[in-house]
């Protein structure tokens, strides 16, 4: 009989006790709140390119499928050597200084947990400074690794994660307006 007794409270008891007690506070707590999707986390506040009027973009977004896999985090826009380059949005400078032999210059932006990050760019603007939209920070260095002729590499992070800085931009100053509608063919025209 004893030996009975220690078989079910050691075999059934325990185990199933552990279970109760590791499942039960997971069964109570409250779900994490949904991740919020890239469109979502990107307020489009941008108010300039940060470099010309639209510049071309040599090589877009390409997010990678892991925090370490290969991928591109940012977008490259042409500019030429000497060129300034502007902060998009307000914001106040985050680092303004040299990172593997390439200057950089990231801006946190107000109101946000975003920030923008432009190189190679030597940097005229000094860490702590508050920034305005389309004010220069730095001017654009000779080629680098990214690009064969001189471009700044644009990104964004929300925290430590990478994000689209094209998302930044509203319509207008992708050139892609307004929607507009169409005639349509064959339909009368109402009078009056």
């Amino acid at each position: 009989m004893r030996s009975l007794v220690r078989y079910v409270t050691n075999w059934v008891l325990v185990p199933l006790l552990l279970t109760f007690a590791v499942l039960t506070p997971l069964a109570w707590a409250d779900p994490p709140p949904p991740e919020k999707p890239p469109g979502e986390r990107v307020p489009a506040l941008a108010r300039t390119w940060p470099v010309g009027t639209r510049p071309a973009v040599l090589r877009g977004w390409e997010p990678p499928a892991t925090v370490y896999a290969a991928g591109h985090r940012g977008v490259d826009l042409a500019a030429a050597r000497g060129a300034p380059v502007r902060a998009v949005a307000a914001g106040r400078v985050s680092y303004a200084g040299r990172v593997a032999g390439r200057g950089v210059v990231a801006v946190a932006l107000a109101g946000t947990s975003l920030r923008t990050t432009y190189e190679p760019v030597r940097a005229g603007v000094k860490t702590g400074a508050e920034v305005e939209a389309g004010e220069v920070v730095g001017t654009v260095e000779g080629a680098g690794s990214h690009c064969p002729e001189a471009c700044v590499h644009w990104g964004l992070l929300d925290g430590e994660t990478y994000l689209n800085p094209l998302d930044l931009l509203p319509p207008w100053l992708l050139g892609r307006g307004p929607s507009r509608l169409l005639p349509v063919l064959g339909v009368p025209v109402p009078p009056g």
